[in-house]
Order: C-alpha cells, then structure tokens, then sequence
C-alpha cells in the first residue's frame, strides 16, 4: 500500500510539474507577444492639463487620452501630422506610435495646453 502511495504521489507531483511547465512557457510567450504589439499609456485632459505633460513611449505603444473636462480639446501634433480630433467629456481617442511621429502636441482649442511624447528605444 505504501508503493501504491509513493507511486500516486510521485505521478501527481510529475503532472503537476509538466502542467506548470506548459503554462509558464505560454505566459512567457504571451507576454512577449505583449511586449511586441506594444503597451499602452493613458493621459488624462484635466483642469486644462495633459497628464502626465511628459510621456516616455515607444514605437509601437498605443496612446489614450481621455477628456475629463467639461469642455471639448484636442490632441494635436505641432506639425499638424496626427491629431486626435474633438474629444468630448469623457470620449476618449487612441494612437499608435510610429518612428518618427511628431512628439510636441498641442489643444487646438486651448493652445495653451502643450505636452509631448519621447520615443526611447530603438528595438
């Protein structure tokens, strides 16, 4: 009885084993394929403020801005290349990354509110 233990024992430590093996080589793979399609950075339109006013981002990442304020704004690249368009209260719009996008922008309401993205890296 006591073989019979030892052998069940040792199959389900085996099973165990081999299915946290399988899961970590996926999560691994998953999270590389994350890393490839890029992350993704929120900034906040507050108060009459991009937040943060500085964003360090990479080619590839993914930008959101999300309008909090009451009145509409505008994400606007300097050299006018991408734009967000008129955001409402609580709409919010998306970006992606891509080498050398222009990385001073602007509100094209309130040209006030300036902010930029730094592209790091050169994967």
């Amino acid at each position: 009885m006591t073989a019979g233990f030892t052998r069940r024992a040792f199959l389900s430590k085996t099973v165990v084993a081999i299915a946290v093996t399988v899961l970590s080589s996926r999560f691994l793979t998953y999270t590389e394929d994350a890393r490839a399609a890029g992350d993704t950075h929120v900034i906040d339109i507050k108060a009459f403020k991009f937040v943060p006013d500085t964003l360090k981002v990479r080619v590839g990442d993914t930008i959101t801005w999300t309008n909090h304020d009451i009145v509409p704004h505008t994400a606007t690249a300097d050299d006018k290349s991408w734009d967000t368009g008129t955001l409402k209260r609580n709409e919010r719009a998306s970006l992606t990354v891509t080498a050398g996008m222009a990385p001073r922008y602007y509100c094209r309401f309130h040209p006030q509110m300036r902010a930029q993205i730094e592209i790091v890296g050169g994967d």
